[in-house]
């Protein structure tokens, strides 16, 4: 997000076709219907429950097709090992591989993002529940909630950019997808349900105080301070490093495009600004609206910049936090570096005015 940001001020702006070759054979009578090859049966979809993600044991290894109980497992555990997997959908895409692998190597363990039997069982280490009950409150369900809108000229609108609804909420605060968190309270496999809006209406559960409900258990252990900061890229992520140079969080992000890529070089952290206001100033978007005009965003998790703001010294240029969790290491921005709300309120405890800053392609 391009953005020119100081505190106390407000902020500124492969897929290839192939062929299949056939071999000719001489008058072949046609194959009959009934001795054709049945296709192979699709695996079930995985049901999540507390009971089932709690007591998973991975089978090992994982590949990219994984999901289930037990990759809900490993996600909360690198999520509280400060090894972010963005928003959690027990699924092993991407972000997980990538997280498993700075884990494996910031603990000395070999073989790349591959989940082993070392790995394993530096993960579980970590043996509590991972999945626990929570309570709904009555602070919970009072909201004020928004139906935030698309356009920018729209949101500016609206007295302040919060939660679209106590689901969003909830699965935010618990760093889940929304869809995943439904189906871990129903008993059922997250792609029987519906998406977006329609999903609110099978979330019944969720909007009365006193309701219980069970959630990832994803409260992270205090952090020290961090010395640097590197953002990569290539990897897409931003790691935090303490003075000997060991990690001490890593987060997946959104860096940069082709319109907007990432500078390079050396840099430092300006300071960090919670709950900013977003001046949105089209000329600095490539994608604008035609007739979008310079205007001014009130703060809040649907906010373009999220709950916070990691102003760097290059100018125009910051980390923070934003309204889609779900898009943090799978889609562009323009030209800044975004996280997940929760991981950027991570990152802003733990960095202060003078951190290096390294941004890297």
């Amino acid at each position: 997000m391009l953005l020119a940001a100081t505190l106390g001020t407000t902020l500124t702006t492969e897929a290839a076709a192939t062929k299949r070759r056939t071999t000719r054979r001489r008058a072949t009578a046609p194959v009959s219907s009934k001795h054709k090859a049945a296709k192979p049966a699709k695996p079930p979809e995985p049901v999540y429950t507390a009971e089932a993600v709690n007591g998973a044991t991975p089978e090992l290894p994982f590949t990219s097709a994984s999901s289930g109980p037990d990759v809900l497992r490993v996600q909360v555990l690198l999520d509280r090992a400060h090894f972010s997997v963005g928003e959690i959908d027990g699924r092993h895409g991407t972000n997980t591989s990538r997280a498993l692998a700075a884990f494996k190597k910031a603990r000395g363990l070999p073989g790349g993002d591959s989940l082993d039997e070392a790995t394993w069982a530096a993960l579980a280490r970590d043996n509590a529940p991972v999945v626990v009950p929570y309570t709904i409150n009555d602070q919970d369900v009072a909201g004020p909630f928004f139906d935030v809108p698309e356009e920018m000229m729209d949101k500016a609108k609206l007295p302040a950019l919060g939660y679209g609804s106590l689901l969003e909420l909830l699965a935010e605060r618990h760093h889940v997808a929304p869809r995943l968190l439904v189906a871990l309270n129903q008993k059922s496999s997250p792609r029987s349900l519906p998406e977006g809006k329609a999903l609110e209406g099978v979330a019944a559960s969720f909007r009365q105080a006193g309701a219980q409900i069970v959630v990832p258990a994803v409260e992270r252990p205090p952090l020290g301070k961090a010395s640097r900061i590197v953002v990569n890229a290539k990897d897409l992520s931003v790691t935090a490093l303490d003075q000997a140079g060991n990690v001490l969080s890593r987060y997946p992000a959104t860096v940069g495009s082709q319109h907007d890529p990432l500078p390079e070089g050396e840099f430092k952290v300006n300071g960090v600004s919670w709950n900013p206001p977003f001046k949105y100033n089209p000329d600095l978007f490539w994608d604008a609206e035609p007739g979008d005009t310079k205007t001014m965003l009130k703060p809040g998790p649907n906010s373009p910049v999220g709950v916070v703001w990691v102003d760097l010294s290059k100018e125009h240029y910051g980390i923070h936090g934003t309204a889609e969790p779900a898009s943090i290491g799978k889609s562009a921005s323009h030209g800044c570096i975004r996280l997940t709300n929760w991981d950027a309120k991570e990152l802003g405890q733990i960095v202060a005015p003078g951190v290096k800053a390294t941004l890297e392609r």
